[in-house]
């Protein structure tokens, strides 16, 4: 049976889908703040058994969140193996009082589905489990053998996800992995991105007196957030070149072939500008230098900056303590260890050894070569069931999965249902319903595909 029986169990069985989405939205799980994750846990394996999936919940300890294993052994090819990997737990949903509907209501009006990861990621993750099931409820069996890992730590950083790899190593052991999420662009077309860029996340943070002063006394004492300041300065320029020594020593370059996919990947400039309110992007790129800023440059981004009064009205105090984060995205090849090294060296030498450095977390990027046959079997079911498709050398965010790489030895894709401005980490983030049909149908397509060894 080929997928005009898969096809027309998933039209029919949508409000199944519609439904236990909903059912993971209203239980929130959200790992900033160690809220639900066991419950929500429970409640995907409880929606996996439902849909045919073998799951279990795997432990390293009591404090760090379970990971959800689901398994379909195939009875005609039991030597072949597709891994999905997703992530039950969400963003935090502040800010509250933006969203037009609770964050956690599931509500749905016309197309869409709102709620705190409807997109990000349980709306993707409903996509493949109701995959699985329309092919055990059609066939009775699946073309390989499937596995789920779905864990409850994406959104603070994996942080235990490799030693969940290395001790249940042979229950994840596979042959492919698609990836917890894909982008749709503004045309309807999924994105099929082959890598995520890393990233080294730290905390800088500069004490100068005991106690806050009164403002009065700026002319004496030292303010930590003008010294911050300037120390900030020192690392990018107004282009959003990085300024640290050897930032870029080991920076993967694109290949010929790598630059030619990037210069053929879609991007509307003004749909873009017009989505975020800006009139320019950094360094003023255009055409050619935006794609490949996107999937293949470095960043150095401040995520908070905190010092001094940031309560209403006038407060006249002179802070005695400065705080920043910062983030920067690394791609192929950059050490997130030794660009952290080179970062404390540049302060250091720069004037500003004063300034404390903290890794909060650290991640290598990740890519699957476009040459890879896993990526003609993603390619062939997304043309298939959303008509056409674009691939793109890496997704521009980040996530572990240089740890599947390297542990597991597969390669790994992203495709999804997310529509590019499904607002996701923000308030009233929403998922597209006949975009999770679509991609339903897609993950159908690939299992089958991938389970006859298909190519384009």
């Amino acid at each position: 049976m080929r997928m005009a029986d898969h096809g027309k169990y998933v039209d029919k069985n949508m409000g199944g889908l519609i439904s236990d989405l909903q059912k993971l939205i209203r239980q929130p799980s959200v790992s900033a703040k160690n809220l639900g994750l066991k419950e929500c846990a429970g409640l995907v394996a409880k929606i996996m058994k439902n849909a045919g999936i073998k799951a279990e919940i795997l432990h390293l300890g009591e404090k760090i969140p379970p990971v959800v294993f689901g398994e379909v052994r195939s009875k005609k090819n039991p030597e072949k193996t597709l891994l999905f990997y997703n992530h039950y737990d969400v963003q935090p949903e502040d800010p509250v009082d933006l969203w037009q509907d609770p964050p956690f209501s599931g509500r749905m009006r016309g197309n869409k589905i709102y709620g705190r990861g409807s997109a990000d990621d349980k709306g993707e993750l409903m996509t493949r489990i109701k995959a699985v099931e329309a092919i055990l409820r059609t066939t009775g069996d699946v073309p390989c053998n499937i596995k789920f890992l779905v864990e409850g730590e994406e959104e603070v950083g994996s942080m235990h996800i490799e030693r969940y790899l290395k001790k249940y190593r042979r229950k994840f052991s596979c042959d492919g992995v698609i990836w917890e999420f894909g982008y749709v662009d503004e045309n309807d077309r999924p994105v099929i991105s082959l890598g995520m860029k890393g990233l080294l996340y730290v905390e800088l943070s500069m004490k100068e007196s005991v106690r806050d002063a009164h403002s009065s006394l700026a002319v004496l004492i030292e303010n930590p957030a003008w010294r911050m300041v300037e120390a900030l300065k020192t690392l990018r320029d107004d282009k959003g070149r990085i300024l640290v020594k050897d930032w870029y020593k080991e920076a993967d370059r694109f290949t010929r072939e790598e630059i030619g996919v990037i210069a053929s990947e879609p991007f509307d400039e003004k749909s873009f500008k017009k989505e975020y309110g800006i009139n320019r992007f950094v360094g003023g790129k255009k055409g050619l230098e935006i794609k490949k800023a996107i999937v293949g440059s470095p960043t150095c981004n401040i995520a908070g900056f905190s010092s001094g009064w940031e309560g209403p009205g006038a407060k006249t105090v002179l802070p005695s303590r400065a705080l920043v984060k910062i983030d920067f995205r690394l791609v192929p090849r950059m050490d997130p260890i030794k660009q952290l090294s080179r970062l404390r060296k540049h302060l250091k030498d720069n004037g500003f050894g004063d300034v404390q450095v903290r890794m909060i977390h650290g991640e290598a990027a990740s890519r699957t070569h476009i040459s890879d046959p896993f990526v003609g079997v993603v390619k062939k079911a997304a043309n298939e069931s959303f008509g056409r498709s674009v691939v793109s050398v890496s997704s521009a965010g980040t996530g572990p999965m240089h740890s599947f790489s390297k542990v597991l030895g597969a390669p790994c894709i992203s495709v999804g249902s997310t529509y590019i401005y499904a607002r996701i980490h923000s308030p009233n983030e929403f998922a597209r319903i006949d975009l999770l049909k679509k991609t339903t149908k897609c993950m159908c397509l690939i299992i089958e595909n991938f389970g006859a060894g298909d190519t384009v």
